[in-house]
């Protein structure tokens, strides 16, 4: 059976029960009909959770299956007597008719229901959307008014529209055309929502003071007279908010196995931090023993801004890492080729582990003792996993193959048992990598040297100049964001293993001041990702009855 063949014919609980199982009284939930709804979350609850951190290896473009093993770990503990919840990011629209596809996990390890999930779910998409193009509305509309006019210059805008949909067409475009009541034409674009500064302070707000507060914060350009302007400036921040009313709610839903998930927000790890929302976190924290949680791609992005951004924002520390491996990505970064990748080849497993080694030394980095978790798929040999198994043991640290797409639950007791000692065990928070009140240039080079493994950092003339920018505007204690290929350590995504002695060229730094960040960009990043030759949506399709299919 398909993911969504599984997903339709089960059978799942009423959300109240769900959230009885938490202790969450019903007048607590706004329902968004009989499986899924909205927590009020603003309590004054304490946490009484251990937090325990999906991460990965450098993936394959495929992925590694985070999203699959959180869920099925989250089953996995309740099945051995723990009492765990999930906090999730939400898909994109774009990936889902894109190349990726769906992200609520597979095989007998996904949340449900599952159409929903993955297609407009509870609005929280489209309000984003609203809020960041309402701020949009609201420069432009500055720029052509004549009475309240700030003297915006319309060169340094950096804001632009979002939608939820890979569109090529829309990333560099020209606006206000049509002549003198169209507005004023200037260069602008479109980013995917998942990669907008209004998703990454959903994910980061405490509260709605604090949302409105870090709406105020974003920074808009210069006047012509360089003065910055703000966003609180043009009397944005309570309209902005006031679209948020329900999106700051995190989102409850259930497992296969009846489980609790909380799913919110969904910023991309590439280009900004990766992790689901700070509120459905602590909810999660506030009503479960263990909360499982997933940073996006490899632990040198999702699990480096979890950590150094979240987690120092929020007052969190996770208990313990879970590294997800797969013997195809093992055999990718040994050199073997995509389309090879499911032939047995121990050497090239062997090979490809420099990257996997690379990874768990971050562990030593943070202080947070990881366990891997070696995502099983049809073609292993057992060979190929026992040399993963032993080259771990070999420096210190456990590795279970778990088979929760197949199993659910049940195909991974013994990495819940694992995960369960040691998060139990888990002696002191987290050590950052970097102190928020250094440098720009020193907090790059730390993460580029230390996470990454790179020899130095190079900074070009346009970084420089964006350097002093932040200086000037008395923005250079915030945190960094790297944005950078999630297909390799380096900024070279051709560059696959263990990439050494390499330089991560520093090509611009962009500045999300509402969100509480710096954004280093690295390489040629994608805003606004293209549908491929054949996008996922020529699958999908929906009968007379309403049934969905083709979702993977």
């Amino acid at each position: 059976m398909s993911d969504i063949e599984i997903a339709q014919a089960a059978k799942p609980q009423h959300i109240d029960v769900i959230a009885s199982r938490l202790g969450i009284d019903a007048d607590m939930l706004d329902h968004y009909g009989r499986y899924k709804a909205k927590v009020t979350p603003f309590g004054d609850k304490p946490l009484k959770g251990k937090l325990i951190l999906v991460t990965a290896m450098t993936p394959t473009p495929a992925g590694e299956g985070k999203t699959t093993v959180s869920i099925g770990l989250c089953d996995a503990l309740n099945e051995i007597g723990a009492h765990a919840a999930l906090a999730l990011r939400e898909p994109s629209l774009g990936p889902v008719f894109g190349m990726k596809g769906g992200a609520t996990g597979g095989g007998y390890s996904q949340v449900i229901p599952m159409e929903d999930i993955n297609l407009h779910f509870t609005g929280d998409f489209s309000a984003i959307e609203k809020a960041n193009n309402l701020l949009a509305a609201l420069i432009d509309n500055n720029i052509q008014s004549k009475s309240r006019n700030l003297g915006i210059d319309p060169r340094t805008i950096g804001w632009k529209r979002v939608m939820d949909m890979n569109d090529r067409s829309l990333r560099d475009i020209v606006i206000g055309l049509g002549g003198t009541g169209n507005g004023i034409p200037r260069q602008s674009g479109f980013n995917i929502t998942a990669a907008s500064e209004v998703m990454a302070i959903l994910c980061l707000a405490k509260d709605f003071e604090d949302l409105k507060r870090r709406f105020g914060n974003i920074f808009i350009g210069f006047t012509y007279d360089k003065k910055p302007i703000y966003a609180r400036e043009l009397n944005a921040p309570g309209a902005m908010a006031a679209l948020m009313k329900d999106a700051i709610k995190p989102n409850l839903v259930q497992t296969l196995a009846g489980n609790p998930a909380f799913i919110h927000g969904g910023p991309f790890a590439n280009i900004a931090q990766g992790t689901n929302s700070v509120i459905a976190t602590k909810t999660a924290l506030q009503y479960a023993d263990f909360a499982v949680t997933e940073a996006g791609f490899g632990s040198d992005l999702g699990a480096e801004k979890f950590m150094n951004i979240k987690c120092q924002s929020a007052g969190l520390s996770p208990a313990v890492m879970v590294v997800v491996a797969t013997i195809r990505a093992l055999k990718y970064h040994g050199g073997v080729a995509l389309d090879r990748l499911k032939e047995p080849d121990p050497g090239a497993v062997a090979a490809g582990l420099a990257n996997l080694e690379k990874h768990l030394e971050n562990r030593l980095v943070y202080g947070v003792e990881a366990v891997v978790a070696i995502n099983k798929f049809v073609s292993d040999t057992p060979v190929e996993i026992e040399v993963v198994v032993k080259r771990c043991r070999e420096i210190g640290v456990e590795a279970y193959p778990v088979d929760f797409w197949k199993d659910g639950g049940k195909g991974g007791l013994e990495l819940a048992h694992c995960v369960q000692r040691i998060a139990k065990n888990n002696p002191a928070p987290f050590t950052p990598v970097y102190d928020h009140a250094w440098s720009v240039e020193k907090k790059m080079e730390t993460i580029a040297k230390r996470i990454y493994g790179a020899k130095d950092i190079s900074i070009s003339a346009q970084a420089g100049a964006d350097i002093r920018k932040i200086e000037l505007l008395g923005l250079s204690g915030l945190p960094v964001c790297m944005a950078k290929t999630q297909n390799s350590l380096s900024d070279n995504p051709k560059a696959l293993g263990r990439p050494e002695h390499f330089e991560l060229n520093i090509r611009e730094i962009e500045i999300a001041a509402g969100a509480g960040f710096l954004i280093p960009i690295t390489g040629t990043m994608m805003r606004m990702p293209g549908l491929p030759a054949v996008p996922a949506a020529e699958q999908i399709d929906i009968d007379r009855d309403g049934q969905i299919s083709g979702l993977f």
